[in-house]
């Protein structure tokens, strides 16, 4: 397959950039035949345990009884039990349980990954996924976990953050060696801590992470919680360089990230958090971005910090934010009580986080009359229009078809307008009843007066309001 960018598309895209940036649309397509794990290389004659898929749409009759009941289940062999976390356009690892050990399959592969809909990349991953299914446990388990390698390159897994004997670090070169091309290597630990963690390739880190090879670790406590949360999401975070017309991210790139995302996808294609009013709410964030931090920011609420990938934050240390910082390497998990019904956005604050594939090697043309320059374009160009003189805000929206397997610059369509932000952005819907089975109730309706709209002639004149 090629993976190299269309030099005519490219060519043309430098020239039309020297005035303005290409366009385009996209939603969600899920590879359906990465939906399931092959467990049959796994020892037979043993039950599976009850298994669940992680996202807010797909979900078995019991986890979707967890989330709209407030119900925990019981996932342990010891009774222990806890909320399932979800994953927002992934899916839980499944496990079974051999002699009292936790045991699960990784399998590390090329993966055809769609960002959004109009951007599919050839990527690396786990079992099927960019990026690999959330691995869930529960403090003092004792986890076997086969990794089997189906790449053309050797590759370890390291486990980001999990306390755990030297050898088990996954280090290639330093703790083992290096997984080669059809082998399967078993890593085997018990559990000592409890928190949001992280596994990843720890072997040709810069291709092989930048290309798609990490996911999200969750350890469960033991010991019951206190007050434990109705919804607990889980989002990882990374970015991307990936040319116009390119069918590969390129693992070479230091800086000039262009496409960054929530779990693999980028807006529109991002799945909502949903909640009832009065839920509790918790959100676990992972970063392995290649070079950035993240400001991931939430509207219509501030939350608590209660924990980082080194633990839980005592309650008299954890402080109020409606932002929280993301170092690359880090976890941190946020929680709130849902009390304000809405559509709330949540995205990162780093404002070239919110585009895809921005272009920056065109001059400002903010202010400027581009009607002459259409003009003598357009004899070399039928059609051509230069776009950027009132800024990006109507990049999504104007109809123009971009390059093959390329986005936007900015958003998706929503409710009122053209959403003019994209990228690392989701949301929270919060909502007093949501539908039986937890999946997104669509935009909000905002109650009569209760929303931002053109003021009255009769109110302008009232509060001496002059035009």
């Amino acid at each position: 397959m090629n993976t190299e960018p269309d030099l005519s598309l490219t060519s043309r895209r430098k020239l039309l950039t020297r005035a303005a940036a290409f366009i385009g649309t996209g939603a969600l397509i899920q590879r359906a035949a990465a939906e399931e794990m092959d467990m049959k290389s796994m020892s037979a004659g043993h039950d599976m345990s009850k298994m669940h898929a992680s996202g807010s749409v797909k979900m078995t009759a019991n986890t979707k009884a967890a989330v709209s009941t407030g119900k925990t289940e019981p996932l342990h062999p010891e009774g222990i039990t806890y909320r399932p976390v979800i994953t927002p356009n992934g899916k839980t690892l499944p496990w079974k349980m051999v002699d009292g050990v936790k045991v699960y399959h990784l399998i590390a592969e090329p993966v055809t990954h769609e960002f959004a809909p109009g951007l599919v990349a050839e990527c690396w991953g786990y079992n099927g996924r960019v990026h690999g299914p959330t691995i869930e446990a529960v403090e003092g388990d004792k986890v076997r976990i086969y990794v089997t390698n189906k790449l053309e390159a050797p590759t370890t897994v390291h486990w980001h953050g999990v306390l755990l004997p030297s050898g088990m670090d996954g280090v290639g070169g330093v703790s083992q060696k290096a997984i080669q091309p059809d082998e399967t290597f078993k890593y085997e630990f018990t559990l000592k801590q409890h928190g949001t963690l992280m596994y990843h390739s720890h072997h040709d880190e810069m291709t092989q992470m930048q290309l798609g090879m990490m996911g999200l670790f969750i350890i469960h406590p033991k010991n019951p919680e206190i007050n434990p949360p109705d919804r607990d999401y889980a989002f990882m975070l990374s970015e991307w360089k990936i040319e116009v017309g390119a069918r590969r991210p390129d693992p070479n790139e230091m800086t000039d990230m262009n496409v960054f995302t929530f779990n693999g996808r980028c807006f529109p294609a991002t799945e909502a958090m949903v909640a009832k009013t009065g839920e509790k709410i918790r959100i676990r964030i992972g970063n392995l971005s290649t070079m950035s931090h993240h400001a991931i920011h939430m509207h219509g609420y501030y939350f608590k910090v209660v924990a980082t990938d080194g633990g839980q934050i005592p309650e008299a240390g954890q402080w109020p934010e409606t932002t929280v910082h993301m170092p690359t390497g880090s976890t941190r998990t946020i929680e709130l009580v849902a009390d304000a019904p809405g559509d709330w956005v949540v995205h990162c604050h780093m404002l070239h986080h919110v585009m895809t594939q921005m272009g920056h090697q065109f001059g400002n043309i903010i202010g400027i009359d581009t009607a002459g320059i259409n003009k003598k374009i357009r004899k070399l160009i039928p059609g051509y229009m230069a776009m950027g003189e009132t800024g990006m805000g109507d990049m999504g929206d104007m109809g123009m078809p971009v390059p093959a397997n390329s986005l936007p610059m900015v958003g998706g369509q929503g409710k009122y307008d053209y959403i003019t932000m994209g990228g690392m952005f989701t949301m929270l819907k919060v909502r007093d009843s949501l539908p039986a089975d937890g999946t997104d109730p669509g935009w909000y309706e905002c109650p009569p007066g209760s929303q931002a709209g053109i003021a009255p002639d009769t109110d302008l004149k009232r509060d001496g309001i002059t035009l």
